[in-house]
Parts: structure tokens; C-alpha cells; sequence
């Protein structure tokens, strides 16, 4: 899977793709939220490494997502 950051304008805020292999949406939430139904997506028990990797993530840049 990959992760991706991206930038809000004005009043949308700044929020996170999800994507698989195929670069199809698996999920998109906005990245000042708790992480919620993270094992919708097999990232359960991950929640707090994904949270970290979303602070140092920066906008705009693609990356796999290996956690």
C-alpha cells in the first residue's frame, strides 16, 4: 500500500490517501483525526506508527507504506 499527504486550501483541511498496489483509494481521512477502523484496511495495532509516520510525512510525496 502507499500513503500520501496532501495540503488543504483555505477551509479544507489537510488530509491522507490510502491507496493499494494498484494505486486504487483504500482509504481517506483527514490528518488531524484519530485513526479510526484501521482494520478495515489490515493496519490494526499499527495505529500509533501510522500516526507518527503522518507528522513526518511530507505533503505531496508518495511512499510505501511498510509498517
Amino acid at each position: 500500500m502507499y500513503i500520501i499527504k496532501v495540503k488543504g486550501k483555505a477551509k479544507i483541511p489537510d488530509y491522507i490517501q490510502i491507496r493499494d498496489e494498484n494505486f486504487v483509494l483504500v482509504a481517506y481521512f483527514r490528518a488531524d483525526r484519530p485513526l479510526k477502523n484501521m482494520e478495515k484496511f489490515g493496519l490494526e495495532g499499527k495505529e500509533a506508527a501510522l500516526e507518527q509516520l503522518i507528522r513526518e510525512l511530507p505533503f505531496g510525496k508518495l511512499k510505501k507504506l511498510s509498517l
